[in-house]
């Protein structure tokens, strides 16, 4: 069975291993998301550029519940143990990467608020909301090689829709 299968189907009392859903992540000019020392960028798809592949699990902490805004997922980069989280920085919500293995963050039995993340579909793409900033999203630039934020403002400068694409 696919992990992205596993991770929907399992219940709490399931004795199957749960595996993070990997994905191959897109906006819709064709930008990937590609790591630029400790922060990721987003640049045009092409045969020489190293996409990251994205690391989604459901939480099971279910504090921050919130169906009417998504499914409360964590967020890492395959293979590098790093997670998404969101700081404030000079009195502005950004996005950052955490040194810490996704497993690690969804076997606490509290998750760091700043970790999670509201992942809504809408039509065959996918949204993500900050839990810890509520209206903010994760966004790319229509500019090549400028970093990933974090925006209030959807639909305009920024894409903040995104194809998943199920890595295999």
């Amino acid at each position: 069975m696919p992990p992205q299968v596993m991770v929907h189907a399992i219940g709490a009392n399931s004795p199957l291993s749960i595996y993070p859903s990997t994905y191959r992540i897109y906006d819709s000019q064709q930008m990937v998301w590609v790591l630029t020392g400790n922060s990721l960028t987003a640049v045009p798809a092409s045969n020489n550029v190293k996409p990251v592949i994205l690391s989604l699990i459901a939480c099971r902490d279910t504090e921050f519940q919130d169906p009417a805004k998504g499914n409360l997922v964590l967020l890492g980069i395959e293979s590098k143990s790093l997670c998404l989280f969101c700081a404030e920085i000079q009195g502005t919500p950004t996005l950052q990467l955490k040194n810490v293995d996704i497993m690690n963050m969804y076997n606490e039995n509290k998750v760091q608020k700043a970790f999670l993340f509201y992942h809504s579909k809408e039509g065959s793409t996918s949204a993500f909301q900050s839990v810890s900033y509520p209206g903010w999203f994760i966004a790319t630039s229509s500019i090549a090689r400028q970093t990933i934020i974090l925006t209030q403002q959807r639909g305009e400068a920024n894409n903040t829709n995104f194809y998943l694409e199920p890595e295999n």
